[in-house]
């Protein structure tokens, strides 16, 4: 991957190690196999490593490390890089229950895409999703990439309380709410699976390089599964 990388300091003992610079399915690759040849070069020297869409976020211990030198290992991890191959993470498929009670904007993305609600809901759970990056909350993934025809900008007004198990679109991004937070992402529907509670157990069960497939069910299997049918309204 010689000359394709960019290497930049963000803080005295942290660099930003940029691979690309547009999103695309086809970075995740690229970006496992930095990050695995990134902690075999730093072993003990790395305090953290961040994957994201076309960055990797390198701190690594300054009193073990002068910044030259750790320049030099990313430099020298990164020189010969090769993917190891076409596959990724883990595939998960999460079962959703779609409808307007727990996913209001599903009109208004029909609207949008001049189609109907389950022309939506078929699009949405048509193909996998890579998981580019986690944050916001413990558990979140971000994920793409979405159909451009279901591409919906975020809330011009950020709702106070999105239910946990929410699932929604920003642009040609999807996640799941993993706990009850703010948010202004459009609301297509709801999963009773519990991501929170694999991030408290240090187990987060969405990784960057895995892939997510959504599954429609009806509302008695999300209620047999656990699911909370308290509407987003009510959840206010």
């Amino acid at each position: 991957m010689k000359g394709r990388f960019r290497i930049e300091l963000t803080a005295m003992d942290v660099f930003m190690v940029r691979l690309f610079d547009t999103i695309d399915e086809g970075n995740m690759p690229w970006l496992l196999a930095a990050e695995r040849g990134l902690r075999e070069a730093f072993g003990g020297d790395l305090i953290d490593l961040v994957p994201s869409y076309t960055t990797l976020m390198l701190h690594y211990d300054c009193l073990r490390l002068e910044h030259g030198q750790a320049r030099e290992r990313i430099e020298r991890a990164l020189d010969r890089l090769e993917p190891a191959g076409t596959e990724l993470g883990e595939r998960h498929e999460i079962p959703v229950w779609y409808d307007p009670s727990v996913g209001p904007e599903l009109s208004r993305i029909a609207e949008r895409a001049g189609t109907t609600v389950g022309e939506v809901v078929r699009q949405h759970c048509a193909r996998d999703y890579h998981v580019f990056a986690l944050g916001f909350a413990p558990g979140y993934g971000f994920m793409g990439l979405v159909e451009e025809a279901l591409a919906t900008p975020r809330l011009t007004t950020p709702r106070r309380r999105v239910p946990a198990g929410s699932v929604g679109i920003a642009d040609r991004q999807t996640a799941i709410y993993p706990l009850l937070s703010p948010g202004g992402w459009n609301i297509l529907g709801r999963t009773a699976v519990p991501l929170f509670e694999h991030a408290r157990r240090g187990e987060p069960l969405l990784r960057p390089g895995d892939r997510v497939r959504f599954v429609s069910i009806p509302r008695d299997e999300f209620v047999r599964q656990g699911g909370d049918t308290t509407s987003l309204e009510e959840a206010r």
